[in-house]
């Protein structure tokens, strides 16, 4: 069992400094070896749990993105209505994007890189499936604007990473009125308008 741990513990090691060094550094500028000292283990135990440095990358995606969503979909009910479901899975996503903020910013940097590959990506989109589901039956109510989930995403989820990079550059520090009107203003971009 104290095996066991020990192995969890030194997984665990890596991915954390591989999420610090990517954040810091990029993915390109993270050699194995770096990774591998921050962590207090040896090079050659990084291919004991990872293939190579891509594998290494792609499963922190994903260990990374499985935090993500649980966080933001922890307590969502799908019987709420599509504006109350949207708005607390939207106050959520917020909430980890600024309280999380390395983990957020590892993400940030895996939607605009290489080095994710696509069945990874693929397996992060799965997880955002409560989100998917939820859009989907607001495009069927009448409630939500009828695009595409990647079009929902990028005006509705997407500026919070912005403003989480604003925020941490000491550009903007948001306080609740200022979530509030980034929450109407993400609410406005994909609600069908009445009439």
């Amino acid at each position: 069992m104290v095996k066991l741990q020990k192995s969890v513990d030194k997984r665990n090691a890596l991915i954390k400094a591989t999420i610090e060094l990517v954040n810091n550094n990029g993915f390109h500028a993270t050699p194995m070896s770096k990774i591998a000292k921050m962590a207090h283990v040896s090079p050659a135990t990084i291919y004991l749990y990872f293939e190579n440095k891509q594998d290494l990358v792609n499963k922190t995606y994903i260990d990374v993105k499985t935090a993500y969503t649980n966080y933001a979909f922890a307590n969502y009910n799908e019987d709420m209505s599509v504006k109350e479901g949207f708005e607390f899975i939207w106050k959520r996503i917020a909430d980890f994007k600024l309280n999380e903020c390395e983990h957020a910013m590892f993400l940030a940097q895996c939607d605009n890189s290489p080095m994710i590959d696509e069945q990874s990506r693929k397996e992060g989109i799965k997880h955002l499936q409560p989100l998917l589901d939820l859009w989907e039956r607001g495009k069927k109510e009448g409630v939500i604007k009828p695009m595409s989930d990647y079009l929902l995403y990028a005006y509705a989820i997407n500026p919070l990473s912005f403003l989480m990079m604003s925020e941490k550059r000491g550009a903007i520090k948001l306080d609740q009125s200022q979530i509030e009107n980034a929450y109407q203003a993400a609410w406005s971009s994909i609600k069908i308008a009445p009439i």
